[in-house]
């Protein structure tokens, strides 16, 4: 589904990402882990059009993406989310879903005046999608609050939600586990879970929490230097010596010794 083909980016003498091949599979939850400074975070502003690559290929079903701005890259049902969340501070829950999908009637201020009909219709079925989508990830009960008012693991889920409202093809989640209690932790991986196998959603995610990668990512890429360094499923990555050395112990050693 998606490809990225020897890409490099390099920010002055820093070779943040340096030669990397990848490939994420349709219908796949794909973990992204790796030290911190690997270029998890710029590959992935690189995939969605914030940065354009030195050099390198990125295809998204078979179509060359690489450079394209990330409006163009959004419009081709790629959407991607933040470490640090983003959403519309003072705007509703409801409303912080409701402007997601692109291409509105109500955009248009001529439509405002001879088709307000039609706007009408779509902000009714957009709230109905809306409502729906907040029940899914249940937030509904926070549907009419102000979104700076949520707390990280509930604007997570927020995220999550607008996500849905794009109808993307694959969803590139940039820890999304970050700030998250435990019992929010568990509806974010069960919604993650839900949308690939109802919706046939396409996840990649970057992620430090290695209980979430382990426990809900098939494959797992391991990233170091800025460029892939292992491959495989959870279990074997856990034991592979490359990753545990590029990790430098810590708690990825604590895996290995506990096996």
């Amino acid at each position: 589904m998606l490809e990225v083909n020897n890409v490099e980016k390099s920010f002055g003498g820093l070779k943040a990402v340096n030669d990397c091949s990848i490939k994420v599979e349709e219908g796949s939850i794909t973990g992204l882990i790796g030290p911190n400074g690997a270029g998890k975070t710029t590959l992935f502003n690189v995939i969605t059009g914030f940065f354009k690559p030195d050099k390198g290929q990125i295809s998204f079903h078979g179509e060359r993406i690489e450079g394209l701005a990330p409006d163009k890259i959004f419009h081709k049902k790629i959407f991607r989310t933040f470490q640090i969340t983003r959403e519309f501070e003072q705007m509703t829950v409801l409303e912080n879903l409701m402007i997601i999908p692109a291409s509105q009637s109500g955009e248009k201020i001529w439509n405002t005046w001879f088709r307000p009909g039609i706007v009408r219709k779509q902000e009714k079925a957009l709230k109905e999608k809306s409502l729906d989508v907040l029940e899914f990830v249940e937030l509904i009960k926070l549907k009419d609050d102000y979104a700076e008012t949520l707390s990280g693991g509930q604007k997570k889920l927020l995220e999550l939600a607008k996500s849905m409202m794009a109808e993307p093809k694959i969803v590139l989640l940039d820890e999304p586990g970050a700030g998250v209690n435990p019992t929010l932790m568990k509806k974010l991986i069960s919604n993650i879970r839900k949308l690939r196998e109802e919706k046939n959603m396409t996840f990649f995610l970057i992620e430090h929490d290695m209980d979430l990668v382990m426990n809900l990512c098939d494959p797992v890429i391991v990233m170091s230097e800025g460029k892939k360094l292992a491959e495989g499923k959870p279990a074997a990555i856990q034991q592979d010596k490359r990753v545990l050395e590029a990790y430098l112990g810590g708690q990825y050693r604590e895996f290995d010794t506990q096996s």
